[in-house]
């Protein structure tokens, strides 16, 4: 049966999503989000000159636990892109004073330094603009502020969804599909010159890409034989 028209909005945007699984989600980052926070209050204490909790931290954790299969959301990109672009931005606002130029240059090296260390993650973005406009106290603290918060709190999320995930039958760190014996459809080379072709990066591990052709391909092939 059709869609209804009104509800086309909130149909889900990403394949393989289901209400089961934004619940899950949602409850997920609900835990996440006050236990980081309690650890991080109960390790440093309530006079900690910094905050306890970032907000990248937030942005982290829509990614691990409502797409803990993106290469973007796996424990390297959580901790050290969030580590790394902090720690970008916190050398990029003591070398460049003026805030507007600061924020735009932060973020843009943050992109490129997250690129070569195989650690892109789009909350590191914030945290290297965090660490630029953030504030007295983060400006003050200079180099802690990469590690204490901002590399405790992405570590202890981590730690989190690795438990979390046992639970919603998600493997995190995520572990791509197995592909089908290959048949004599498509190569491998075949996917990396589409993927070539196409001039776009998309956010699915290319084992996983791999393996859900090879899957459709043999259901289409099943469905074709009957």
């Amino acid at each position: 049966m059709a869609e209804p028209k009104q509800f086309k909005f909130f149909s889900p945007i990403l394949a393989g999503a289901s209400l089961d699984e934004r619940l899950w989600a949602c409850f997920g980052a609900l835990l996440a989000i006050c236990v980081t926070g309690s650890i991080s209050a109960f390790l440093l204490g309530h006079g900690f000159l910094l905050p306890l909790i970032v907000a990248p931290i937030g942005a982290s954790a829509v990614l691990v636990f409502a797409v803990p299969a993106s290469p973007l959301a796996q424990p390297w990109p959580v901790i050290g892109g969030n580590t790394i672009s902090a720690l970008v931005g916190v050398a990029t606002v003591q070398l460049v004073p003026d805030p507007l130029y600061a924020t735009g240059i932060a973020v843009c090296l943050a992109i490129l330094a997250m690129s070569f260390t195989r650690s892109l993650h789009p909350p590191g973005g914030a945290a290297a603009l965090t660490a630029v406009i953030g504030g007295a106290a983060i400006r003050d603290g200079g180099f802690v502020f990469p590690f204490v918060p901002v590399a405790l709190n992405s570590i202890i999320l981590v730690g989190l969804g690795f438990m979390f995930h046992k639970f919603s039958q998600h493997s995190y760190p995520h572990k791509p599909v197995k592909a089908p014996t290959p048949s004599l459809g498509f190569t491998s080379q075949d996917i990396d010159g589409a993927l070539a072709d196409m001039h776009e990066t998309f956010d699915i591990d290319r084992g996983d890409l791999e393996a859900l052709l090879r899957l459709i391909e043999q259901r289409a092939a099943q469905r074709t034989t009957k």
